[in-house]
């Protein structure tokens, strides 16, 4: 039986790019010009995320209902479900208003995106409303502009795979495709770099952070970054 979304407002997962303000799609301008009301991941400490950063390039935030989501970094079950029911129960406080929502998130909403779960747990707990997905360019697609190569082509085959300290995957990984990026590989540079070592590959991978963002850093000789500290939005290519 279908439920009736009769007078409640649509919830959009909105990818806004990797970090270049200009990498929006049309369809994702027009919806958070549409939209009265913005929701956004808000980082601790008072630093303003990307997807927010980019947002107020395009939209008078004065004249939005702007909503700043917590995403708790913890392992915590019971500390993490308290904190997404508050999540889901703000974004249902507006949507059951009549009012559109739109949730903006770096790169693409359906590819390891914090939107991914909102929409699950909206999907639970209020299955009536609609919700849409704009996809957007993501800093996999980015990577491969900035460095000049292609991802794929013919046959070959790409893998996007987080990195792990598990040696044995990651090595496995790289082995049986034509070409691998590593999404959160800064915590485990060290050992992509000795999986790579062992494979003969070190000059095969690139590592970029912050890819198209004013801040962004290439690293074409990985060699560089053993012992290094990196932002959390690395990753690696592997390109053989």
């Amino acid at each position: 039986m279908q439920v009736s979304n009769a007078g409640l407002g649509k919830l959009y997962g909105l990818g806004v790019g990797p970090g270049d303000p200009e990498l929006i799609t049309v369809k994702a301008f027009r919806i958070l010009k549409e939209s009265p009301v913005i929701a956004y991941p808000r980082k601790k400490m008072g630093a303003k995320s990307y997807a927010l950063a980019i947002t107020e390039l395009y939209v008078n935030t004065e004249e939005k209902t702007m909503v700043g989501l917590t995403f708790p970094m913890t392992r915590d079950r019971e500390a993490l479900e308290l904190q997404w029911s508050k999540t889901v129960a703000s974004v249902w406080e507006h949507l059951r208003e009549g009012k559109d929502v739109a949730f903006v998130t770096e790169g693409d909403p359906m590819i390891y995106s914090t939107f991914i779960h909102l929409m699950r747990l909206m999907k639970e707990c209020h299955p009536e409303v609609e919700i849409r997905s704009i996809p957007g360019i993501s800093s996999v697609n980015a990577a491969a502009s900035r460095l000049g190569i292609p991802m794929a082509d013919g046959d070959e085959q790409i893998a996007i795979v987080p990195a792990t300290d598990d040696y044995e995957t990651m090595r496995r990984a790289i082995e049986t495709h034509d070409c691998i990026v590593l999404i959160k590989v800064a915590k485990v540079i060290d050992l992509m770099i000795q999986v790579l070592r062992d494979l003969g590959l070190t000059d095969k991978a690139s590592v970029l952070t912050k890819v198209t963002s004013s801040e962004e850093m290439i690293w074409r000789d990985i060699m560089e970054l053993q012992g290094r500290e990196l932002e959390y939005l690395t990753l690696m290519v592997v390109r053989k």
